[in-house]
């Protein structure tokens, strides 16, 4: 039987708008699966993972410089938290960093000429590090401070500073010895001319003072580069002054070094520290360290670069022109088991 050219236009048109039809719905359900459940933007699938980071932003070098000593385990979390925000941000990160003033500025120098994208300094001597960040101010790059130095910062147009007052943190660790029943404490600076750590040792007193006026401070300066050093001179001082009843250091090694020096005195003083890592916590759940003030390191490092990459994202600006506090917060018994495996990783 012969089929009519009508059926066959018929046949045709009917082919045509089922095609249609299966078009319209697989687009409809591919624009659905682009957008988000609240009906945002649609999301980005291209995967892109070029430098370990979740943003697609250019590739920006920023630099990080700090004054931190060979074997310091404070500016290893730094660096940490510094290099985790910049896999993020999709950052070439270049840490450096002299314990040595005149070469820290020399490094921030180099920054400078090496046309970096972003700057994160640290200050303690802020005569010698100030005028030469202010020049990459000047040059246009986004500068931030991290540290010390929060006294400074906005002198020499730091948009932002990460990091505590030394003086509160110093001040709350005194009113905690004061607690403790501590009579004369000796604080012990590992690196003279740093004014920050002059500030910590400088709040202990007070805190301490406001809870036992009749307690004592002394300080007691040690080249912290040389811990074979710090440890002959703290046993010296423990032996020759047995009215010592607590050690305070402003840093883990320190710290943990004081507790072999008071062992080979033969001293009872107890020994507390601002600053953790691995083997701090393990010497504060052994009862080794009483407890530590804890700035959060890897924080600082973190939110420095990340400041950063926003100020180059869309010029964002954190903190209001206030500095941002990553601490003090106490770190004892009680809750150490909370950061134990974080500081096995190197975190905290």
């Amino acid at each position: 039987m012969s089929v009519s050219s009508s059926d066959h236009r018929s046949r045709f048109i009917r082919a045509i708008q089922a095609l249609l039809v299966a078009v319209i719905v697989f687009g409809t359900a591919g624009t659905l699966a682009a957008c988000s459940s609240t009906g945002g933007r649609p999301r980005d699938t291209g995967g892109n993972g070029s430098g370990g980071g979740g943003v697609d932003t250019p590739r920006y070098t920023v630099a990080m410089v700090s004054h931190g000593a060979p074997g310091d385990t404070f500016w290893d979390l730094v660096r940490a938290g510094a290099e985790d925000a910049a896999k993020k941000d999709n950052i070439d990160l270049r840490y450096s960093s002299s314990p040595q003033a005149p070469d820290q500025a020399n490094l921030v120098q180099n920054a400078i000429d090496s046309k970096v994208d972003g700057l994160a300094v640290t200050m303690p001597t802020p005569e010698a590090i100030g005028p030469v960040a202010q020049k990459a101010v000047k040059a246009g790059i986004p500068v931030v401070g991290l540290n010390s130095g929060m006294d400074y910062y906005k002198k020499y147009g730091l948009s932002s500073f990460f990091g505590q007052d030394e003086s509160v943190a110093g001040q709350q660790a005194g009113e905690r010895l004061g607690k403790d029943g501590a009579k004369k404490v000796l604080c012990v600076i590992h690196e003279q001319g740093n004014p920050s750590q002059e500030a910590r040792c400088g709040g202990i007193k007070k805190g301490l003072q406001e809870s036992n006026p009749s307690a004592s401070v002394e300080n007691l300066y040690v080249n912290g580069m040389d811990l074979t050093s710090v440890q002959s001179t703290v046993q010296a001082k423990l032996a020759q002054d047995r009215s010592i009843d607590w050690i305070m250091g402003l840093v883990a090694p320190v710290a943990l070094t004081a507790v072999k020096a008071k062992e080979a005195a033969g001293s009872d003083a107890k020994v507390a520290t601002f600053d953790t890592d691995a083997e701090l916590v393990k010497a504060i759940k052994d009862g080794s360290i009483q407890w530590a003030v804890d700035q959060q390191p890897y924080l600082q490092g973190y939110l420095a670069v990340d400041a950063i990459w926003l100020a180059k994202r869309n010029g964002s600006v954190i903190g209001g022109g206030k500095p941002v506090l990553t601490g003090p917060s106490f770190v004892d018994k009680s809750n150490v088991s909370k950061i134990e495996d974080a500081a096995k990783e190197g975190l905290r």
